[in-house]
């Protein structure tokens, strides 16, 4: 035991860490449910289409651009659905603001790029699941090691081929949401 002590305490002393910071995402929009605001205004459902506010911490070192994308794997279309991927978010910026995928907007910083999102429009589209099981909506900021060799007509698989290659590290939250 006292071996044990000994070793850890040389550890902290040598500059090892108790607690590491880790890349971590938040919202001060959504919590462990969806909203009216950040459900579809389309497909059946009447919600307001406001893309999450979203901000991040602890950048890993390398970063050069950031990648964001919201994924439904529970919908009903055999491959998932996305709702958002914006890419060659500036290595300066951590947070998008709140409706930032209205591209009418024009409220994502300087250089980023929105894709078609699953429902063939660019930027956000709101959850709408089918009446039934609650859908679980995947949020995730890629820290990407280089800007994407992409434009705005690439798709989703092509950008998240290039967003995997690219990640040093990434980061995510959950959301719920479901249409009875």
């Amino acid at each position: 035991m006292q071996k044990l002590i000994s070793f850890v305490l040389l550890a902290v002393l040598a500059g090892g860490s108790v607690s590491a910071q880790t890349f971590t995402l938040k919202s001060n929009d959504v919590g462990g449910q969806a909203t009216n605001r950040q459900m579809a205004s389309s497909f059946g459902c009447h919600g307001e289409n406001v893309s999450p506010e979203l901000h991040w911490e602890n950048i890993p070192a390398g970063t050069q651009a950031f990648a964001v994308t919201i994924y439904d794997k529970d919908a009903p279309t055999g491959s998932g659905f996305w709702h958002w991927t914006i890419f060659n978010i500036p290595a300066s910026v951590t947070s998008l603001k709140s409706d930032a995928g209205n591209v009418a907007k024009r409220l994502t910083p300087e250089g980023a790029i929105q894709l078609n999102n699953d429902g063939g429009q660019p930027g956000y589209i709101g959850a709408c699941p089918p009446p039934g099981p609650i859908h679980e909506y995947l949020i995730t900021v890629y820290a990407l090691k280089s800007k994407l060799p992409l434009d705005k007509t690439a798709g989703a698989a092509l950008a998240g081929f290039y967003i995997n290659a690219n990640t040093i590290e990434k980061a995510s939250i959950v959301f719920y949401a479901q249409n009875k």
